[in-house]
């Protein structure tokens, strides 16, 4: 890698930064914590934070709270990171860090590990100067984000359900922001909704197909159809709805004979025009206008929300004016994130990150003073809802 290296050892730039590091060495490949919460947890404890974890199968998550009363300030992310790939396609060890050029290099750098360092030493300073103040604030931190998410987030959701604990504000440091640090804050997601369609037919050789049903035939003028609708045109927070096949497979196995089942997948991303009931409705309804034979499952990963304007919006976005000097995008574009869980349990949900450029991908990387100024925004994010 050209440019400079720096030393490891980051704690002269920041603690924010020494404790980024050190998550970074653990290889937390989903849904392997691999020590990250138990190094987190011991620093909230330090600082006055109730910690408990909550294991559910092989899913590790954390809830640590300060403070007994409401309103409640959440900080959520995940500890869990993608496989890096092919390790020979990096220019440094991915677990490893490494400085170059200002730039922070790591499996996780951005996505979301950089969110979790700052979140953590913005708390530590926060209670620090504001010992007794007002409502409470919270971690919820699981390594299940990047996997099936089902015994992360959404299981420790239902637990603080069961048990009367309600979040009113969360911010999830997922790395929202897309050239700079801070220009966009995701407040809202859009819905995501999958279909497995299979297409069933009659296997023939390919010179008589009046002697077979090639589910490939009949299942053509279904995929147009999907494709010539206009299912909305978005709305003054949504982007229109999405529709795309991501796959679709069919073989006999042999170039002259055709297949006897055609199998398909897509998926909906939406707005808030749609409910996914509605979708599944439409799309039978198109099925249901062709004459072939079919078995179609669906799998919805989450329902669109939005947060409104109100105290949270107005304490991100006032911080990030104060750290950044620019103002900030409200956007619900991009993927789904764990806010999906929470939204629906009555929180006002938004994310702020790091620029997310790099995230998934080899080499990925934060720029340093990036991480710093996050953890500035958390801090005054905090001291604007609970000082």
């Amino acid at each position: 890698m050209s440019g400079k290296r720096q030393p490891r050892d980051t704690a002269a730039a920041g603690d924010e930064l020494e404790l980024l590091c050190q998550l970074l060495r653990r290889r937390s490949v989903t849904p392997d914590d691999a020590g990250c919460q138990q190094l987190l947890a011991e620093r909230l404890r330090r600082n006055g934070f109730r910690c408990e974890s909550m294991p559910f199968g092989e899913v590790t998550n954390l809830w640590a709270r300060h403070g007994n009363e409401r309103p409640l300030l959440c900080f959520a992310g995940h500890t869990d990171v993608v496989p890096p790939g092919n390790d020979d396609e990096w220019r440094t060890d991915p677990f490893d860090p490494v400085i170059v050029d200002d730039m922070l290099y790591g499996r996780g750098a951005a996505d979301m590990k950089s969110g979790l360092a700052a979140m953590i030493v913005a708390a530590e300073r926060f209670v620090a100067r504001y010992p007794q103040h007002a409502g409470s604030l919270a971690f919820l931190i699981t390594s299940d984000e990047e996997g099936r998410a089902r015994d992360g987030t959404l299981k420790v959701v239902e637990t603080l359900g069961r048990r009367g604990e309600q979040i009113d504000w969360c911010v999830i440091g997922e790395p929202s922001s897309q050239t700079t640090l801070g220009d966009i804050v995701r407040n809202g997601r859009r819905g995501s909704l999958s279909g497995m369609l299979t297409v069933r037919g009659t296997q023939g050789h390919v010179a008589y197909p009046q002697l077979a049903d090639n589910p490939i035939r009949r299942f053509a003028p279904v995929l147009a159809a999907l494709h010539d609708i206009e299912w909305d045109q978005g709305n003054a927070h949504f982007p229109p709805t999405s529709f795309q096949v991501v796959d679709v497979r069919s073989s006999s196995g042999a170039v002259n004979v055709t297949p006897a089942e055609l199998s398909a997948r897509f998926n909906f991303r939406y707005s808030t025009e749609w409910s996914h009931t509605q979708l599944r409705e439409k799309v039978e309804s198109v099925l249901a206008g062709h004459d072939l034979e079919y078995e179609l499952k669906w799998h919805l990963s989450g329902e669109p929300f939005l947060t409104e304007a109100g105290r949270l919006t107005e304490a991100v976005c006032a911080a990030v004016r104060e750290i950044s000097g620019s103002e900030p995008e409200l956007s619900t574009g991009g993927g789904t994130s764990d806010g999906r869980f929470i939204s629906p349990a009555g929180a006002d949900v938004v994310e702020l990150g790091p620029v997310n450029e790099s995230i998934h991908k080899v080499n990925e990387h934060v720029r340093l003073t990036d991480v710093t100024n996050l953890r500035r925004m958390y801090e005054r994010i905090m001291a604007l809802l609970l000082a």
